[in-house]
């Protein structure tokens, strides 16, 4: 028998979206698009894909590990903005904020789900573990618009993108950016990532990262360093600022690397068992106490009988 994918939420990725885009209003006059629309999701997902366990990972406020590489890692960054057609009727606030998370951590835990939350851990890490080691041979879907998780793609790796709404598989990716997922770190190294407050080196983009170095799109893998040796040796026939600069880049993408690439680097092994253990908590499946939530925060007219029919067909194989 063909076993059911493993479904991992990106939980505040995912959750974030509906924040922002979602205007649902309780009966209570509370925003609720977040929690409401994060809910319905999940259940779209579990209708869609049946999956056979459900993970859905939360993040932890930052990593020390990757703060002690680069002390400017994520500072400054910008929280995304409510959609402008609703910013003057809903406020932004981060009071709603945390009081949707905690409504929607609680919604969680009366539905067949497990939630991993262990602190100074950032979701990607966690997923990039669950990816490579727990789930390494098993069929899985993450679900986020997250790009960093690209680098975890492969035949039985895929990624559901809520804002495209389709699986991103190893050729689409190949596609869309000329480079393999295998190899799609070793190209952010030279990129950077704005949103992260990760600065690459100027002027290299996908585009001429795929055309000088054309070993990025096959599926073995090329380090950066390697990109850096062929870069040097590109020098002596093509005199461009850019080529030179990725020749000269070892300290930007050795720091790079140890903030983008996803494995046990930045887990301690305390973190490591704590992940594990929490795999082992299974939301109980109540729809009694999950009804009861909702009426109490002004919530009913959410669908909650298709809702508990989609998400409690989720059986671990």
């Amino acid at each position: 028998m063909h076993k059911k994918p493993i479904l991992i939420l990106d939980g505040l990725n995912v959750f974030m979206r509906h924040f922002c885009a979602n205007p649902a209003m309780s009966e209570n006059g509370d925003h609720v698009g977040g929690a409401l629309g994060f809910l319905k999701g999940l259940g779209n997902l579990c209708e869609q894909f049946c999956p056979g366990h459900v993970i859905v990972v939360w993040e932890s406020g930052g990593n020390a590990r990757k703060r002690a590489v680069m002390k400017t890692y994520k500072m400054g960054r910008r929280p995304p903005g409510l959609n402008r057609y609703y910013e003057n009727d809903i406020p932004a606030t981060s009071s709603n904020h945390t009081w949707q998370v905690s409504l929607l951590a609680k919604a969680l835990g009366h539905l067949p789900i497990t939630q991993v939350y262990v602190r100074d851990c950032e979701a990607d890490d966690v997923i990039g573990y669950l990816s490579k080691y727990t789930y390494d041979d098993s069929e899985t879907i993450v679900v986020s618009s997250d790009k960093d998780l690209y680098q975890l793609i492969n035949s039985t790796h895929m990624q559901w993108s809520p804002g495209q709404k389709k699986l991103i598989d190893s050729a689409i990716v190949l596609q869309k950016f000329g480079i393999s997922p295998e190899n799609f770190v070793t190209a952010r190294v030279f990129i950077g990532d704005s949103s992260d407050n990760i600065e690459g080196v100027k002027g290299v983009g996908f585009k001429n990262l795929s055309k000088w170095f054309p070993s990025l799109a096959n599926s073995n893998f090329v380090s950066h360093n390697e990109i850096i040796s062929q870069a040097q040796e590109l020098m002596a026939t093509k005199r461009g600022k850019t080529i030179a600069k990725i020749a000269d880049s070892n300290k930007i993408a050795n720091r790079n690397w140890k903030l983008m690439y996803l494995d046990t680097n930045r887990l301690s092994a305390t973190q490591i068992q704590k992940i594990e253990g929490q795999l082992e908590n299974i939301g109980k499946s109540d729809k009694m106490s999950l009804l009861r939530l909702f009426i109490r925060n002004g919530m009913q007219k959410f669908d909650i009988n298709r809702h508990f029919a989609a998400v409690n067909s989720v059986r671990k194989t």
